[in-house]
């Protein structure tokens, strides 16, 4: 009886800790500004908009995440797609080119 109450509360703890995790889904809300000698900043909002704005000009468009950590948005009519790595303080797009940019939270 101890044993099955202990496998079973084990489970229970690894389920509870798996779901408090954050996902990338989460972690890339907010505004995020570039590592690079380019002012560019980044915005994603929870209703799927993205705004980037670069040299003072800022474009609008809309961003989904896709399960093989892959960003696709589309901004001003033309749609790209990323693979991204996000952390709570750092986010990484690397295009198809193989050409990477970091962006740090703001």
């Amino acid at each position: 009886m101890n044993a099955k109450l202990s496998i079973v509360a084990a489970a229970c703890v690894a389920l509870l800790v798996s779901a408090c995790r954050p996902s990338p889904q989460r972690l890339i809300l907010g505004k995020w500004e570039g590592e690079s000698a380019i002012k560019i900043t980044i915005e994603f909002c929870r209703d799927g908009t993205a705004k980037l704005t670069m040299f003072g000009q800022t474009l609008r468009g809309t961003y989904k995440l896709n399960a093989e950590n892959e960003l696709e948005w589309t901004l001003n009519g033309k749609t790209t797609k990323s693979k991204v790595t996000v952390a709570a303080t750092e986010l990484e797009l690397t295009d198809d080119a193989n050409r990477t940019i970091k962006y740090k939270r703001k």
